[in-house]
């Protein structure tokens, strides 16, 4: 009977010793993230291209009929260099009717000048009037006014003549044809558009409250997008007082801080702007907890291997982040297992963790 007793009262005491002694929280798993301050605000991504700061559109300063383009485009062309021509034949008559206007006129003026001569010798010998050399001078002014105005004219047919050649006044590359060869032109009209490589910049559409609100600091980065470690800087040069109708949108020119040499006209790029900000944190949405209508983070001890709670303010919230003060750069904030924590816990951190 008392070593039934005895086994009773073991039993007894043993119990109430496992119920002092909790078995230990377990070890949770968890992923975290190292907090880094943002001290940039992405304003967007926009496509664009490179274009030439310098274009030139060139028409014919006569009127005609196209004969023949000697470039196409894309083709790279030296200063002066025949890029059309027009069909010369009318223009040539009306050289050959002025040529013919001249000799007439010049040999008229010729006699005029002999006849002046005569009239002048007679006078001075006492034997001619005075009416008769008034007549002969004036004669040869009359045709003398005719011979520069002939000459004249036969200059003015043979510049509309060279005028049917178009030729470029400074090196450059075709972008654009606006006429075909057979295409009667008028004087003036648009026929060629010529763009100068040595002088390149970015051109992107902003969409018009954007580009209404760029602040002052705004940077933009250009980079190709077939290859984007080619990129480099660029600042506003200018942009469209007013909006496209259709898109809604305004076109920016950007100078570039440096023209790397794959970025030929034409070159498919793509701009991001930011602008400096305030230093900022941005968390995931699931890294935040609300307790007692407080939230707070997570921030692991990576010494100890231990979790501890840490109040945080929520400034702004995105779709899936938000933005808080409360936590510095370099702390490990847990951005999942949240829910399941307690402080002091001990937890096993996931390798493959973001840092």
């Amino acid at each position: 009977m008392k070593r039934l007793s005895l086994m009773v009262l073991s039993g007894l005491m043993l119990g109430a010793c496992s119920k002092e002694e909790p078995p230990p929280e377990p070890v949770r798993p968890v992923l975290y993230m190292e907090v880094k301050a943002q001290a940039t605000e992405n304003l967007g991504r926009f496509a664009g291209n490179i274009a030439a700061r310098y274009e030139s559109t060139l028409g014919f300063r006569v009127s005609g009929r196209i004969a023949s383009r000697s470039v196409d485009v894309g083709s790279e062309v030296e200063k002066g260099q025949l890029l059309a021509t027009l069909d010369p034949t009318d223009l040539q008559n009306q050289l050959r009717s002025s040529q013919g206007d001249l000799a007439r006129v010049e040999a008229q003026y010729i006699n005029a000048q002999a006849n002046a001569r005569r009239q002048q010798e007679l006078f001075d010998r006492g034997v001619g009037a005075q009416a008769a050399l008034d007549v002969a001078v004036t004669d040869l002014k009359t045709t003398q006014s005719s011979f520069n105005q002939a000459k004249a004219s036969v200059q003015q047919a043979q510049d509309q003549l060279s005028y049917s050649e178009l030729r470029t006044d400074h090196a450059a590359v075709v972008t654009e044809w606006k006429a075909e060869a057979g295409q009667v032109v008028s004087a003036g009209q648009q026929v060629v558009t010529l763009a100068r490589p040595d002088i390149k910049e970015a051109v992107i559409d902003l969409p018009a409250p954007l580009a209404e609100q760029l602040p002052q600091d705004v940077v933009f980065k250009v980079a190709s997008q077939l290859e984007p470690d080619i990129n480099t800087t660029a600042t506003l040069r200018e942009l469209e007082p007013q909006a496209e109708a259709s898109t809604r949108t305004r076109r920016a020119r950007l100078t570039l801080a440096d023209t790397p040499a794959a970025f030929r006209l034409g070159t498919a790029i793509s701009v991001t702007l930011s602008s400096a900000i305030e230093p900022r944190i941005e968390l995931p949405a699931n890294a935040l907890q609300e307790v007692d209508g407080k939230t707070q983070v997570w921030i692991v001890d990576m010494q100890n291997q231990t979790v501890s709670p840490h109040p945080v303010n929520v400034l702004s919230r995105g779709d899936d982040t938000l933005v808080v003060s409360g936590v510095k750069g370099g702390e490990r904030v847990v951005t999942a297992g949240v829910n399941s924590l307690k402080p002091g816990q001990k937890v096993k951190v996931d390798k493959d963790s973001p840092r």
